[in-house]
């Protein structure tokens, strides 16, 4: 009976190190595209990416995708499966969640990148404005949010946004 030697042994721990590595060369793409970007428009947090780019990180895990639109919003208009909702204000209030910070501590480490998404990507401004300056190191914005901005008739959904773009999504 023959042996395998140790040179010609089979091991898992190669292909395993090339699929993370050939998962994170896009991760690591797409958060320096979004760094990019953000100096760019000299933006105060990590970066902006639009909702195609989002979709990616969030469907591998690369980071966290938290909506930080009202319950109404969340619920009605319809969400991205696997996001975390953090208000950033509450329905009908003029001022932010005084717990946003807290919350989003208890739901996301500071180490661990994430991105913000609203309704047309204002409130997740700053949002991850303010994530930074509580020290989230990589805070995003997702542009055009989740239903893009108003068109000529003042109606949501025809420019940009997370559904415009085709990404998966639910509704209540």
């Amino acid at each position: 009976m023959s042996q395998t030697s140790p040179q010609h042994a089979p091991s898992s721990a190669p292909q395993a190190s090339s699929r993370e590595a050939d998962a994170a060369a896009p991760t690591d793409a797409l958060l320096a595209l979004a760094a990019e970007r953000g100096r760019a428009k000299n933006l105060p947090y990590h970066g902006a990416l639009t909702p195609a780019e989002a979709w990616a990180l969030h469907a591998t895990g690369a980071a966290r995708l938290v909506d930080v639109r009202t319950e109404p919003e969340w619920t009605y208009v319809g969400r991205v499966e696997g996001s975390l909702r953090v208000e950033w204000r509450a329905h009908g209030e003029q001022q932010p969640n005084p717990r946003f910070i807290e919350t989003l501590g208890e739901r996301v480490p500071r180490d661990v990148p994430v991105m913000m998404l609203c309704r047309s990507g204002v409130r997740s401004h700053a949002a991850a404005e303010l994530a930074t300056r509580s020290g989230w190191t990589v805070a995003m914005n997702v542009l055009e949010g989740f239903e893009g901005d108003l068109d000529e008739a003042g109606q949501r959904g025809s420019r940009g946004g997370w559904r415009k773009a085709g990404l998966p999504w639910v509704q209540s």
